[in-house]
């Protein structure tokens, strides 16, 4: 599967920590390969708009949109306790 960055998530990764960047950089590699990769904690965090979420680290979060062929990255957080 490809990844797709959008805008928001573009600035929202730049503004991120380093090590940050370096964790989620591994989680999308992840990402692409396999879904259910157990690091990931991927699931459906938004049913009605179809919006998925998975970990990054213990307290960062990414979401994204699946379409036929790609992740759509959304944003990447803090996660929200």
């Amino acid at each position: 599967m490809r990844l797709f960055y959008s805008e928001r998530f573009r600035k929202s990764y730049q503004v991120a920590p380093a090590s940050i960047r370096r964790a989620f950089d591994k989680q999308a590699a992840f990402l692409s390969q396999n879904l259910r990769h157990p690091s990931l904690q991927a699931k459906k965090y938004d049913e009605a708009r179809n919006i998925w979420q998975a970990r990054v680290t213990k307290d960062w979060r990414f979401y994204f949109t699946i379409e036929p062929d790609t992740y759509s990255l959304i944003d990447i957080i803090p996660h929200p306790k």
